[in-house]
């Protein structure tokens, strides 16, 4: 159970919730962006001068 805490509902069932972690990451650019549905997945568009470097995505909500 990564990044979990587990804490009890009102009838005494535990509840999972998950944990905030800290990244510290080094780069070179940073863009923040919303992930728009595409078919059934998500999809988030990149400057193309992107296209061939290595990329990291981190969910911050």
């Amino acid at each position: 159970m990564l990044n979990e805490k587990i804490s009890n509902n009102t009838d005494g069932t535990p509840a999972k919730q998950k944990a905030k972690v800290k990244f510290e990451i080094y780069g070179e650019e940073m863009i923040e962006k919303e992930v728009k549905l595409s078919g059934n997945s998500g999809r988030i568009y990149l400057p193309p001068d992107w296209v061939g470097h290595q990329v990291k995505i981190i969910r911050t909500d």
